[in-house]
């Protein structure tokens, strides 16, 4: 049983390593594909889609939808009775249905950016098709890469606004807090760190004590202290209302894109 990889970029490439270190897959057992003949954990490339997905039984799309569609032409013939895996943003179940064979058994996946560090979120969507095995294939395929979720299509633009945009959101953030470091005598250097370590250990104390993220800030304003000095300006100004606005603008977007592409 063989998996292929059809586009070998940076979110392809994580996989293919991702895989392999869970041990989903042997380095034998992988295959991919890619027009750029490069060097990927030791795996085959063919160069060549047709070849790629007919050697496969499980095939996942990791390629930009701009060209999805061409590559769905190619691959066609190639996939009937086997497992689809697209993590092409923005093509829905539907479109993909339109272009491969009834029997094809199709996945959507939206991964964010932090995978290709092995720290991502996987959010997936499943045709009536896809049975209880393929389910637990995607799981183990993608937890190699970081978490992974099983929701309602009907989510996946809220998904993609806020974890697969999310990171960008936040690096915006990040570099606001360094900006203020900066601004408060701290090295530009020293700045970025402190600020990247925050921000990882506040969502780790999230994560690991499943306090409600409110009650953690609570812990740490002080009365009459700094903490809450700083919050008091965040509220001012609309913080708030400001991320939640971002969210909601960028699930709208996300619904004209899917829209767009299918």
């Amino acid at each position: 049983m063989k998996l292929g990889v059809i586009g070998l970029g940076k979110m392809g490439t994580a996989l293919v390593e991702g895989v392999l270190k869970a041990e989903v897959y042997q380095q034998d057992d992988i295959i991919g594909s890619d027009v750029v003949k490069k060097e990927v954990a030791g795996i085959d490339n063919y160069q060549d889609n047709q070849v790629c997905s007919r050697e496969a039984e499980t095939v996942i799309l990791a390629v930009k939808p701009q060209i999805i569609d061409r590559v769905l032409e190619e691959i066609k013939d190639s996939v009937r009775d086997k497992l689809v895996i697209s993590i092409a943003a923005g093509i829905s179940i539907s479109h993909l249905k339109q272009k491969l064979p009834s029997s094809t058994r199709i996945v959507r996946v939206m991964p964010n950016a932090p995978a290709v560090i092995n720290q991502g979120i996987s959010a997936y969507a499943c045709d009536t098709r896809v049975t209880s095995e393929d389910k637990e294939l995607v799981n183990k395929l993608f937890s190699g890469i970081g978490e992974v979720f099983e929701i309602e299509e009907s989510l996946m633009n809220a998904i993609t606004a806020l974890s697969g945009s999310g990171p960008a959101f936040l690096y915006i953030i990040m570099e606001a807090l360094a900006d203020g470091g900066v601004a408060a005598g701290l090295s530009r250097e020293d700045a970025i760190r402190l600020s990247a370590l925050t921000m990882r250990g506040a969502a780790s104390m999230v994560l690991e004590t499943k306090e409600h993220p409110g009650r953690l800030k609570d812990m740490v304003t002080s009365p009459g202290g700094t903490a809450i000095a700083g919050i008091e300006v965040m509220e001012r100004r609309g913080m708030r209302g400001i991320m939640m606005e971002t969210i909601r603008e960028a699930a709208l977007k996300s619904r004209e894109l899917d829209q767009t592409n299918n």
